[in-house]
């Protein structure tokens, strides 16, 4: 787990253009944002507004022109304290006088122990291009993305079937080099039967045998899936919020 914790600290001072330091000091720190390379990529555009927190401070980068609101932004609590809803209502309505509003707040988690669930599934492996045959599927919005992205592109694929018919699904995404985001799908007619934390297990064992990070995000209210991510090894870690356009026509 410390192994992780500072290649985090490491990954999100990257994408924060701050020190991996800055993130537990006492004081909430602000950035101008920046894209730097190896970060995680889900837009080609600077974050116009993002705020992290590892439980202590709140670092946030952003464009330039939010520096004195956030300044005193800053000063209104101690660092997750700041993503309260009457705290964030403020920064949606600063950031839409600008055309942006934010995005969800997403829980992230990184593994904490080793865990092996036991289960008479069968399952198959794919990895980079087999991948391909499921693109289009909408059975699977959540364990792979809508459709081939080089910048975070779908790696490996664990299936587990009943017979020949798929029951779920468990997928990861290079979203940084070597850091790969885990999704999961499960049919409706199998839910609750342990096999999403079966293949999330077998994916994540797999990753860490490869050498690479395994993480995993949930949005606040989603219960099943933090408790799925804590049955899998796994330890919520960072919290985070963006922020996106409210009109893809309008351009800041």
């Amino acid at each position: 787990m410390l192994d992780y914790y500072e290649k985090l600290k490491e990954q999100l001072a990257l994408e924060y253009s701050c020190s991996p330091e800055d993130l537990e000091i006492s004081d909430n720190v602000l950035t101008e944002a920046e894209l730097h390379k190896g970060r995680r990529i889900y837009s080609k555009y600077k974050p116009f507004f993002q705020m992290v927190t590892l439980g202590k401070n709140a670092v946030i980068t952003a464009d330039s022109c939010l520096d004195s609101f956030l300044v005193k932004f800053l000063k209104l609590g101690n660092g997750y304290t700041l993503f309260d809803v009457p705290k964030l209502i403020k920064i949606e309505s600063e950031l839409n006088s600008y055309g942006y509003t934010l995005t969800e707040i997403s829980r992230m988690y990184l593994p904490s122990s080793d865990v092996v669930i036991e289960s008479d599934i069968d399952v198959k492996w794919f990895t980079n291009k087999e991948i391909n045959r499921f693109y289009g599927d909408k059975r699977f919005p959540n364990a792979i993305c809508p459709k081939r992205d080089p910048d975070r592109p779908d790696r490996i694929v664990v299936c587990g079937y009943d017979g020949k018919k798929i029951i779920g699904m468990a997928g990861c995404s290079e979203d940084a080099p070597g850091w790969m985001q885990i999704g999961i799908d499960v049919m409706p007619e199998y839910r609750s039967k342990g096999v999403g934390a079966y293949l999330v297990s077998l994916l994540k064992n797999r990753i860490i045998e490869n050498g690479d990070v395994p993480f995993y995000g949930t949005s606040v209210g989603n219960i099943h899936s933090v408790n799925l991510a804590l049955k899998c090894g796994f330890r919520p870690c960072w919290t985070e919020i963006g922020s996106k356009r409210l009109n893809k026509i309008m351009q800041y």
